[in-house]
């Protein structure tokens, strides 16, 4: 074989090695990146894929958020950030996609009362039966920290 078939074929084995693709949380078995619990609440996980395909689960969408704040290198790398949807349980879909609810009659995991919905129409019906404010992932990621406290404020 030529050398130049070796480093071709080398290449390649070594880009099969860092395809970005999500992959299932382990609920029950998979610790939080960011709060290092087991995540057990199928409603709420949460995924960051980095660009060479590295995988990070967390326990929800705000272990999410903070964790992009507290490691801005990976944040920085991220090629997918993904969240459950609250009405689809196991799912995972884009965080960009999704819209988010906070309300004091819905808790998450880590006390912010954050939950993700697959759509805004779906959060809006929620809201309309739970109370509380809808955000997108942008305020969501930018403003985790007040969102927390806001909600702690009003609802604990």
């Amino acid at each position: 074989m030529k050398p130049g078939w070796i480093n071709i074929i080398m290449t390649l084995i070594l880009l099969s090695g860092c395809s970005v693709k999500q992959r299932p949380i382990e609920y029950g078995t998979d610790e939080c990146a960011y709060c290092k619990m087991i995540i057990m609440d199928h409603r709420f996980g949460s995924e960051l894929v980095t660009s060479k395909g590295k995988v990070f689960v967390f326990d929800a969408a705000e272990c999410l958020a903070d964790f992009l704040h507290y490691d801005t290198a990976v944040a920085m790398d991220a090629e997918l950030l993904l969240v459950t949807p609250y009405t689809h349980p196991d799912m995972l879909i884009h965080a960009e996609a999704a819209s988010f609810l906070v309300s004091g009659n819905m808790p998450s995991p880590m006390g912010a009362y954050l939950n993700a919905f697959q759509d805004e129409a779906t959060a809006r019906s929620f809201q309309e039966e739970k109370g509380g404010k809808v955000y997108t992932w942008d305020e969501i990621a930018k403003n985790i920290k007040s969102i927390r406290l806001n909600a702690i404020k009003e609802y604990e």
